[in-house]
């Protein structure tokens, strides 16, 4: 039986074990995929054991958590999602390297072990964008001045405004990034990361406490917008940042980050699909790249990111897939 702890509950590993640090793991599918991967992938006799915080922890919790993957020998390292931010804010002194995208996009959401030094990354620049990639056409925001649109501002929100305004994205670039939160301070950091970055491509930023507000947002963006729910609402929390009276924009590609969970804001794309022309994407291809990213980091070895190893992988996660 898959074992989760809480920060007061952890105890030291007594064989090779991967942590997944969230709020619900045990809901979680790579439950019933990582035994299957790491049989595919040769890992040998290791564990995926979960660790649940609730959202926006205390920083001791934190603190608890990382000191204790640090320090215990046979704990090999953990993938981070939902405290990506909080985590690293909270013991960012904790570790012995931080690479470039941890320290510009101020998260992280790998951790992992190499020549005894204990090492934080930031995967979710690059797995957003392979999942991006998989479905968004090459050349498609060349085409016609398009927006992105991204409710949530936590640390996916980040990534992705980073992967696509990148200047060797060249003109295949947003018009704009609108992004929306319910509070403002998370706005600011992803403001900072966008100005840092020196992205060329205009960033919005709107506090917006309630799914009305959200729906207004939308009823600006252009036709053919990226719409994105970054916000953990229907999986780490019910419900949706939108209300069932939104109109989303014609031609809409409409992404949600979540593939489990009630998923109102998928269903809600998914009854406007017709009459929008939207195209409607859940998170599956975001978690499946998600997980190797972390997992090739945490292991030390290579996973590609298409072709037949990846195919089988991709395979091995759907035939567990409810």
């Amino acid at each position: 039986m898959p074992r989760t702890f809480t920060f007061d509950t952890l105890e030291p590993a007594t064989r090779p074990t991967f942590y997944f640090v969230g709020v619900t793991t045990g809901g979680s599918s790579i439950r019933s995929v990582f035994p299957r991967w790491a049989e595919a992938l040769g890992l040998g006799d290791v564990e995926l054991v979960g660790i649940d915080l609730a959202l926006h922890a205390p920083d001791e919790q934190y603190r608890t958590v990382v000191e204790f993957l640090k320090a215990d020998p046979l704990s090999l390292g953990a993938l981070v999602t939902t405290h990506k931010i909080d985590l690293y804010r909270a013991a960012r002194d904790l570790f012995d390297e931080v690479d470039p995208l941890a320290e510009l996009m101020d998260e992280v959401s790998s951790l992992s072990k190499r020549d005894g030094r204990f090492i934080a990354h930031a995967k979710d620049p690059i797995s957003s964008g392979y999942a991006l990639d998989a479905f968004l056409p090459s050349g498609y925001f060349a085409e016609q001045p398009t927006d992105v649109v991204i409710f949530g501002a936590g640390g996916s929100a980040i990534a992705i405004d980073w992967y696509l305004t990148r200047g060797a994205r060249g003109a295949d670039r947003p018009a704009r990034v609108i992004v929306t939160n319910r509070s403002t301070p998370r706005l600011k950091t992803l403001r900072a990361v966008h100005e840092e970055s020196d992205a060329g491509v205009p960033l919005e930023t709107v506090t917006a406490p309630t799914p009305a507000d959200n729906d207004a947002v939308l009823a600006g963006a252009s036709a053919r917008s990226v719409v994105i729910n970054a916000t953990g609402l229907g999986k780490d929390a019910p419900g949706s940042p939108l209300s069932d009276a939104v109109i989303f924009p014609e031609s809409a590609v409409v992404w949600d980050l979540n593939y489990r969970g009630d998923l109102v804001f998928l269903d809600q794309a998914r009854a406007a699909e017709t009459e929008r022309s939207l195209r409607v994407e859940d998170g599956w291809v975001y978690f499946i790249h998600g997980w190797t990213q972390v997992i090739a980091e945490v292991f030390n070895i290579e996973i590609p990111t298409s072709g037949p190893v990846f195919d089988e992988l991709s395979a091995i996660a759907s035939g567990t897939r409810a």
